[in-house]
């Protein structure tokens, strides 16, 4: 019978028909894949609550930015700036309008008043258009007459009216707008044209 063999026969037969050194060294793989895997897991749970860490501050600081902006940002003030704006830019449109069209309206009477002239000054001294009485209009009184409404008023030299030329010698140019007063002595070296341009450089 089997119970009638040694025991000690029987337990030594036993661990010799048992190999267990496999099974050892597959336990002391596991346990160290167990502690690597273990710590691979804190280290990436310390990086996530660094970051985390990081986020909270810089939502922190966020938080308080746009709290002071809230704080000093007034719909009020805001809105009264707008309103200022707007009326201040179509105060200043309303301006450029009144400017262009003032502009406009001169310039038309400054062409009105160019053509009157050069009417006058292709006329000539001896010219002039016969009226309904069949004489002669003297050109010289249109020619102050259109003078005198610009602002322009000629006067005669010393030797009694006029001098030898014939021509006058000064003329007073006035401005009202500006409130100057410009005398000009007519020098015979200067053409109509340049004295043309020189007056209404001043007016």
């Amino acid at each position: 019978m089997l119970l009638e063999e040694d025991p000690s026969s029987l337990i030594r037969a036993t661990i010799s028909n048992f190999n267990i050194t496999p099974d050892k060294v597959l336990v002391s793989r596991v346990s160290e894949a167990l502690q690597t895997l273990q710590t691979a897991r804190d280290l990436r749970l310390k990086d996530a609550e660094t970051s985390l860490k990081k986020l909270a501050r810089t939502l922190n600081t966020m938080q308080s930015q746009h709290n002071e902006i809230t704080a000093n940002h007034s719909s009020i003030a805001h809105a009264s700036e707008i309103s200022r704006l707007d009326t201040q830019k179509f105060r200043i449109a309303k301006g450029v309008s009144d400017l262009e069209m003032e502009t406009e309206r001169l310039q038309a009477q400054a062409a009105d008043l160019s053509a009157r002239l050069q009417e006058l000054e292709m006329q000539g001294v001896d010219g002039g258009l016969e009226n309904e009485n069949g004489s002669v209009e003297d050109e010289v009184l249109l020619r102050l007459k259109v003078y005198r409404s610009l602002g322009i008023e000629l006067e005669r030299g010393d030797g009694g009216g006029k001098d030898d030329s014939g021509e006058f010698t000064r003329a007073v140019v006035r401005n009202d707008r500006k409130g100057d007063v410009h005398i000009v002595n007519i020098d015979r070296k200067f053409s109509r044209f340049f004295y043309a341009n020189y007056f209404w450089q001043i007016l």
